[in-house]
């Protein structure tokens, strides 16, 4: 039998979980971009100057997430470079006296301990997910998707983490979506959190892409999670869908069943940069808002005559 003390100690341990480790699911093939994906990963193409992965891992380790998993497939290995140090380009920047740049470069590399799990087919997210169970193990994680860049005054990870750290559990991020534009989300149905202002909701079900008249409400789940790892016994539970795929939205329903799921309306502005007309839009606003490129290339659109 366990002593109390260790009993204690193992329970004070549950109640005070912490998120550590950032899931990036990664293996996706990019077809909505093609030809710019034939070569390369969509997750490499650039938000001004900065590959839209790296906005996501960022904003994990500035939510406090030391660790980071990035889930990749075939001809991806773009990525693996991209937060590996590069030796050579690092020793031409130090040669030429370009410390500015050195600094940027090494920064990538320095800020965060990354692991890869190769995912041999796009199974669907929740298979995704469902691969980086040995190296998540059995704690809480993050899981975000690179293609949802979220500019914030406080990251949306991190204010998700605070929903958990208070609750001790799982917490996904949605937003109000009106109109026929529903259907392309997972839509919860829920309860309001007293005391929330209308932010928090405890998950009643989710509903995978339903048409506008059987949406259960108007929130929309977006490309943040915090997910405890019961997730993984639902997702290894459930059947398959269509083309062999785990749908992470099977997986939440049944963690419903487990225990309790919380779903949080963040504070901030989302870029669908899966989207070409939703890039298109992240890159210009994302330049006018730097200090070097926004005064210039804000004259340059009233310039044009449109």
């Amino acid at each position: 039998m366990m002593p109390p003390d260790d009993r204690r100690n193992m329970e004070d341990r549950r109640r005070n979980r912490t998120v550590r480790k950032a899931v990036f699911p990664a293996a996706g093939l990019g077809t909505r971009f093609l030809p710019a994906t034939k070569a390369q990963p969509k997750e490499m193409l650039p938000l001004v100057d900065k590959p839209i992965i790296q906005y996501g891992v960022e904003e994990a380790v500035a939510a406090g997430c030391d660790q980071i998993i990035i889930i990749t497939g075939r001809g991806k290995s773009a990525i693996e470079d991209h937060f590996d140090h590069s030796y050579e380009l690092e020793k031409m920047l130090e040669d030429k006296g370009k410390q500015g740049l050195l600094k940027i470069v090494r920064q990538i590399s320095d800020m965060i301990y990354v692991s890869y799990v190769r995912q041999k087919e796009a199974l669907g997210l929740g298979h995704a997910v469902l691969t980086a169970r040995e190296l998540v193990g059995r704690e809480p994680f993050a899981a975000l998707l690179a293609d949802d860049v979220i500019d914030a005054e406080v990251p949306v990870l991190k204010q998700l983490m605070d929903v958990f750290d208070e609750k001790q559990g799982s917490v996904i991020a949605i937003q109000p979506v009106d109109g026929p534009m529903i259907s392309s989300y997972g839509v919860i149905r829920g309860n309001e959190v007293a005391g929330s202002g209308g932010r928090l909701y405890e998950v009643l079900d989710l509903v995978e892409k339903p048409r506008p008249e059987d949406a259960p409400s108007n929130l929309a789940v977006i490309g943040r999670y915090i997910l405890t790892p019961t997730i993984f016994e639902t997702l290894s539970d459930i059947t398959p869908g269509a083309g062999g795929e785990l749908q992470l939205t099977d997986g939440l329903r049944g963690l419903l069943k487990r225990e309790k799921l919380y779903a949080y309306v963040y504070e901030g502005r989302r870029h669908d940069t899966g989207d070409k007309l939703g890039f298109l839009k992240a890159t210009v606003e994302f330049a006018l808002k730097r200090e070097d490129l926004g005064g210039a290339f804000r004259e340059y659109l009233k310039g044009l005559k449109l």
